[in-house]
């Protein structure tokens, strides 16, 4: 472990976001097919067969395979993970995509008092996904 010179309080920039999410999932497969297929991603990196990192060209999205029983993760406290999407009338659109495939849904779209518009599914180990427009982020 390498030490700071510098003892200094000041805190460093800030970063560039939260652009990396890394999931522990029963099924590997079946949720690569749902981000892949589904969601749009990509496969940027498979390193073996028990690990792959997805992108959306500016995130990045690691499934790895559990080697072990989920519940002993159980410190692990994820709510749900989020996409990003550019107008409120796309969360719709998602909406209808995922249901015409059977994806399972939480809720449907509805608009929140920030004016962010989302709706929340499950992937294939069901993990919540969220489907948002989120007029800070969106509007970029």
């Amino acid at each position: 472990m390498t030490t700071a010179s510098n003892t200094s309080t000041e805190r460093p920039p800030a970063s560039t976001g939260l652009r990396h999410v890394a999931l522990y999932v029963r099924d590997l497969e079946a949720c690569e097919r749902f981000y892949v297929e589904l969601m749009g991603m990509r496969v940027e990196w498979r390193p073996d067969a028990d690990n792959v990192y997805l992108t959306s060209g500016n995130d990045n999205l690691a499934l790895h395979r559990a080697q072990h029983s989920l519940a002993q993760a159980a410190e692990q406290k994820l709510d749900h993970i989020g996409f990003i999407i550019e107008r409120p009338e796309q969360v719709d659109q998602w909406y209808e995509f995922l249901c015409a495939r059977g994806v399972r849904m939480r809720n449907a779209p509805r608009t929140h008092r920030d004016g962010a518009r989302s709706f929340y599914c499950y992937d294939p180990d069901d993990t919540v996904v969220q489907v948002i427009y989120h007029p800070p982020l969106s509007d970029h």
